[in-house]
């Protein structure tokens, strides 16, 4: 499907990781301008949000965390289902209720032990909605390792209904859809595109998102930014700009070339209302692939992100 497009109603995908982009789908889908005769290629995942609702035919989407492409793949070739899900859910969220202490020896501990020994989807996103604030943080060694949300009834009728839902939509999405999930770095998932591709970065920003499954650093965003702007066909890459702390120096030095469009929000980093800080968010265009106009917000988005910034 070709873009720009306003989405009517923007899908929210089961799994939740920090820096989600749910709210600036939108944003990012108006600004963009792409004919949709090639491949949609996401080097960066993440929650595959802005996939589900930009709906390419051919998509070529890659993630170095392997749990997220193994259970988005399970999806796709029919292995996770609706069904597969409330089962587990049902079963799992039971016997987190009935030995859910909030202290280390709640069964949320006993689910992520399995999980960083199996690998298992279901344990997957059982996990990354039992954890503590929606967060999704793996150690040095790729195990996951956020604590539990102190929640044992998290699992209602109703919660588990919604999470089915996501997965009954985004299954919907898939069929007959030309998609390939591949586990790799975001070097060798450039590799082969061409002029009809377009090509989404959401990278983990650099001095943010630096643990959500491997280190990421000033070098890597470098070297991107470089790699990206030889590349044949459209690209846009989502960066925070700034906030009433600091201005991210990277986009005028690395990105002085591209369209950029801005939106602010709101970053939820703690409890009370006082912890909450404005954030501009840019979105940088190839020139050629930006729309006319600017698409304007009269509003600041509220996001919930999982991770306490570093100012």
């Amino acid at each position: 499907m070709n873009l720009p497009r306003t989405p009517e109603n923007v899908i929210v995908p089961p799994l939740k990781c920090q820096g989600i982009k749910t709210k600036l789908v939108p944003f990012i889908m108006e600004n963009v301008l792409w004919e949709g005769n090639g491949r949609w290629v996401e080097p960066f995942l993440g929650s595959g949000v802005v996939l589900f609702n930009v709906r390419p035919q051919r998509a070529v989407v890659s993630d170095v965390n392997p749990y997220i492409i193994n259970f988005y793949q399970g999806i796709y070739d029919g292995r996770i289902t609706p069904h597969t899900v409330k089962q587990h859910l049902q079963c799992e969220g039971e016997r987190l209720r009935a030995n859910g202490r909030t202290d280390t020896q709640s069964y949320y501990y006993t689910v992520r032990e399995r999980f960083n020994a199996e690998g298992n989807s279901l344990d997957f996103l059982f996990l990354s909605r039992a954890c503590f604030n929606g967060m999704m943080r793996f150690n040095r060694i790729g195990e996951f390792n956020v604590p539990f949300c102190r929640k044992p009834n998290r699992f209602q009728p109703a919660y588990i209904t919604k999470i089915v839902n996501q997965v009954k939509v985004i299954q919907g999405i898939m069929q007959g859809k030309e998609w390939e999930f591949c586990v790799q770095d975001w070097r060798r998932a450039l590799v082969g595109v061409t002029a009809n591709d377009f090509v989404y970065l959401d990278p983990p920003y650099y001095g943010r998102h630096t643990d959500y499954y491997n280190q990421w650093s000033e070098q890597d965003a470098i070297e991107l930014a470089q790699t990206v702007q030889t590349l044949p066909g459209g690209f846009a890459i989502s960066l925070w700009k700034e906030n009433q702390y600091r201005v991210n120096e990277h986009i005028p030095h690395y990105w002085s070339r591209t369209v950029e469009r801005v939106i602010s929000h709101y970053y939820h980093v703690g409890p009370t209302e006082d912890l909450r800080k404005p954030m501009d968010e840019a979105l940088l265009i190839k020139p050629g692939f930006a729309t006319d106009s600017v698409f304007e917000h009269e509003e600041l988005f509220d996001i919930s992100v999982q991770l306490p910034i570093p100012f």
